[in-house]
């Protein structure tokens, strides 16, 4: 250890702790950099959500196929042809 300080012996001080400051107001530019919005971005066309009714077999199946198995029922409506 540098200046011969053990990881035990290094105290903080009240006078140190009362002179701390928040990370951000210490390192505003940082801080700003690794600031981050919370949920997934905003799309330009959000998807809509609504109840619908499908037989559990369908659902089953759709499931069976793994993550995303929501995504495929939309690409699957999308694809069907509603006259």
């Amino acid at each position: 250890m540098p200046f011969g300080l053990s990881l035990e012996s290094r105290q903080t001080t009240a006078e140190q702790i009362a002179k701390g400051k928040p990370f951000a107001e210490a390192f505003p530019d940082l801080a700003e950099s690794i600031k981050r919005g919370r949920g997934q971005p905003p799309v330009a066309v959000p998807l809509q959500q609504i109840p619908i009714r499908l037989e559990p077999a369908v659902i089953e199946k759709f499931k069976a196929t793994g993550k995303g198995w929501q995504a495929r029922v939309n690409d699957v409506l999308k694809k069907a042809k509603v006259d």
